[in-house]
């Protein structure tokens, strides 16, 4: 309990702002690089949903272009994401600006994904358990499949989560995250640009 309620949040403030500092350059970097690919939008913010089902809005590095139809209606994610896109997909540095959320306090480092707002009226009793606790920019659900498994079994992942935090837990899936960035896995499902849409 301690450990949940006053040092993690503690080390991820510290961490974060650590984390801001050493990868200024590479910050600095990529938003210009992506303020020229993406037509001068470098960033994507998106209304989520926190801890206790509370809104913020998370904040990453823009991976697809506003490309339309000839009605005007947006082209599917994997037509819009671009050559750049995907390579700060794959490498997760579009995750990078999380680290803004982890200081505001709407995310940790570690904790169920955070998802949108339309979907809390789907979850299960059970499901909804995954709101107990601080989204994170990776989770158990994040090391154990992410995009490429069910939506059942990521909150299956995620409840565990809840039920099992820790800071040898917490070490571990950072460790493991970053295991996974180098090697690729999980990062879309079979015919998606990431996953697709929970329907309950």
């Amino acid at each position: 309990m301690f450990y949940k309620i006053f040092f993690k949040p503690l080390l991820d403030v510290i961490c974060a702002c650590l984390g801001l500092l050493i990868l200024a350059p590479l910050f600095i970097v990529l938003t210009v690089i992506l303020t020229f690919a993406n037509g001068g939008k470098p960033f994507y913010t998106q209304t989520r949903t926190g801890i206790h089902d509370r809104l913020f809005k998370i904040i990453k590095f823009r991976s697809m272009n506003d490309k339309c139809d000839l009605e005007g209606k947006l082209l599917s994610d994997e037509i819009r994401l671009t050559s750049v896109g995907k390579f700060i997909r794959k490498t997760s540095l579009d995750e990078l600006p999380q680290l803004l959320n982890v200081v505001k306090g709407d995310m940790s480092f570690i904790g169920p994904r955070p998802l949108l707002p339309e979907y809390l009226t789907l979850y299960s009793k059970e499901q909804r358990k995954r709101g107990t606790v601080k989204p994170g920019i990776s989770g158990w659900a994040q090391i154990n499949g992410r995009n490429a498994i069910s939506w059942e079994k990521k909150f299956e992942l995620d409840v565990w989560y809840v039920h099992n935090q820790s800071l040898l837990l917490d070490l571990s899936i950072l460790f493991k995250t970053i295991k996974k960035v180098f090697v690729s896995e999980g990062i879309s499902q079979e015919g998606e640009a990431t996953t697709t849409r929970f329907k309950g």
